[in-house]
């Protein structure tokens, strides 16, 4: 790999920095939520109306652009934290942040208990934490909370965060291709330190995570996507892989933009549809998402269906869907785009269907919603994309923005000998001396 030109200084440089629009959606399908930059955006899909978050602190809600948000299992919480070192744990009834969290570094994912008392955040020098949620209320905010560290990984930028169904397990993935399962203990504050198993083979590094359920499996199944292009299915108490897909390939995605991907198709996002064995999978430069089928029976993965989003440059950056699967909701966008007018865009769409099968082709028969159709119509969209509408072009461009983005935060950097003894003079963290 190339080596990049030495960097200058390190505050013009995280002034340049780049993150994905995200979307999360309420378990029961009561909500939708999109972060794009330092945004925060929800509609209220039961009402049909935008929600107005209230937080108490004098500040932005948040002051830098958010890395991860996720519902909780049951839809009474929702957690998002990002770049300005704040984990906000918000009540989804009144809608008010009843707890903000410092970190000590900038988070980088997310996950919540499904019995909702802890909240686990990740940190990009490798570190999970824990916050005990015990003594939440929903019209209450909670007394001020501090996060104990759980487990750590050895100095990688933690990518993905999740809760085994069964609560026995917290998975967490990094950017030097490995998946931890760790023992989720009954006292978490004093520390997770015995793990299960290592999930081992991927090539680059592993960008997202997910669960596939079945009534007759009830331990469940991982698949996880990585930067090789590829999704991977795992048994996690004995870290065995058990089945490999090569998305691009299988879904004859191998080049971008007319021509060769140097890296390979990094895959964005995945997302497990519940009603069903299949995992939606958004790949960089491709405008839509593959379907894999995912036989438990068999343990293995196959490209079921490519849905196109035709008519528009549409490449998800992230994906969600509720517990009944009734859509699966789509965004795509960037903020701190350069040379645009516009620094957080943010487009929505949504697919359904996956519950309808056509009788003559035996397949899903999975529609691209028009935008008067998807739940709260064009209030929705205005809520959750803003105002104004964006040139095709600049989403293009977005795109390509997000795929370097992602490529130079989490391919590991290879330095020479002199550009080591350079980087090391210019650290800032080195001990004084007294």
């Amino acid at each position: 790999m190339e080596e990049t030109t030495m960097e200058g200084g390190g505050d013009h440089n995280r002034e340049m920095e780049v993150a994905p629009a995200l979307i999360a959606v309420h378990p029961t399908h009561h909500s939708v939520a999109v972060a794009v930059g330092s945004d925060l955006r929800v509609f209220d899909l039961q009402t049909g109306n935008p929600i107005s978050l209230l937080d108490d602190s004098s500040e932005p809600l948040h002051r830098d652009s958010i890395r991860a948000i996720r519902y909780g299992a049951m839809g009474k919480l929702l957690v998002t934290a990002g770049d300005d070192k704040l984990v906000k744990i918000w009540n989804t009834d009144a809608w008010r942040c009843i707890s903000t969290v410092s970190s000590e570094k900038r988070v980088s994912a997310v996950a919540i208990s499904n019995d909702g008392l802890f909240v686990c955040f990740a940190d990009k020098f490798g570190v999970v934490w824990v916050v005990d949620l015990d003594g939440f209320h929903e019209n209450q905010a909670l007394a001020s909370k501090k996060a104990a560290p759980i487990l750590a990984h050895y100095c990688s930028i933690i990518t993905s965060l999740e809760f085994s169904p069964d609560e026995r397990f917290i998975i967490s993935a990094d950017r030097d291709f490995k998946i931890r399962v760790t023992l989720f203990p009954k006292k978490p504050l004093d520390g997770a330190h015995e793990i299960q198993s290592f999930c081992l083979g991927h090539s680059e590094y592993v960008s997202c995570l997910a669960f596939v359920c079945a009534s007759d499996y009830p331990e469940a199944f991982l698949v996880s996507g990585s930067g090789d292009s590829t999704v991977r299915l795992w048994d996690i108490t004995s870290g065995s892989l058990l089945d490999t897909c090569d998305v691009g390939a299988e879904a004859g995605f191998l080049e971008s933009n007319g021509k060769a991907d140097e890296y390979g198709p990094a895959i964005t996002d995945l997302c497990t549809i519940p009603i069903s064995s299949l995992v939606a999978v958004a790949i960089q430069g491709l405008s839509g998402v593959v379907l894999l089928s995912c036989n438990l029976a068999d343990k293995a993965l196959s490209v079921s269906k490519v849905i196109s989003i035709k008519g528009e440059a549409f490449m998800p950056t992230s994906l969600g869907t509720s517990s009944s699967a009734e859509l699966l909701w789509m965004v795509t966008g960037v903020s701190n785009l350069q040379g645009f007018d516009s620094t957080s865009l943010a487009r929505v769409r949504a697919i359904s269907g996956f519950s309808k099968t056509n009788p003559d082709s035996g397949e899903l028969d999975s529609i691209v919603l028009e935008d008067r159709d998807i739940p709260g119509g064009i209030q929705l969209l205005e809520k959750l994309q803003g105002s104004g509408s964006i040139a095709e072009e600049v989403f293009l461009a977005a795109a390509e923005t997000v795929k370097t983005a992602m490529h130079n935060l989490l391919i590991k950097k290879q330095y020479s000998v002199e550009k080591r003894e350079f980087r090391k003079r210019g650290r800032n963290d080195r001990k004084t001396k007294h």
